[in-house]
C-alpha cells in the first residue's frame, strides 16, 4: 500500500509543479501517473549508474552536480511520456527541484 501511496503522491506533486514552474505541462492526472511511474523507474535504474559514473565531478562540486543529473533525468522522463512536457533544461532543473521538495514534504506528512 505504501508504494501505491507514494506513486499517487508523486503524480500529485507533478500536477502541482505545473502551476509553480513555467515551462512544464501535464495534460491530465493520467499522464501525471505515467510520468511519476517513468520518473521512478528512471531514478531507480539509471540514476545510480550516472551517479557512479560522475562521481569525480560530483566530489569536485560537493554534490551539486547531482542537481544537474536530476534535471536531465526529469527532462528524459518528459520525452518518454506523452502528455508530460518540459520546455528545456532550466524548467527541468527547477521542476525536478520543486518535485523533490513537494514529494519530500508529502511523504513526511503521510508517513505519520
Amino acid at each position: 500500500m505504501s508504494l501505491l501511496l507514494r506513486w499517487i503522491l508523486s503524480a500529485f506533486s507533478l500536477m502541482l509543479v505545473t502551476y509553480l514552474v513555467p515551462g512544464i505541462a501535464v495534460a491530465n492526472f493520467y499522464s501525471a501517473l505515467w510520468a511519476a511511474l517513468v520518473l521512478g523507474l528512471i531514478n531507480a535504474l539509471v540514476r545510480p549508474v550516472l551517479i557512479l559514473l560522475t562521481l569525480p565531478v560530483n566530489i569536485l562540486t560537493l554534490g551539486l552536480f547531482t542537481l544537474i543529473i536530476n534535471a536531465l533525468l526529469f527532462w528524459l522522463a518528459s520525452s518518454a511520456v506523452k502528455g508530460f512536457n518540459v520546455a528545456g533544461f532550466w524548467p527541468a532543473f527547477w521542476g525536478a527541484l520543486v518535485v523533490s521538495i513537494i514529494s519530500w514534504i508529502l511523504n513526511g506528512v503521510f508517513n505519520r
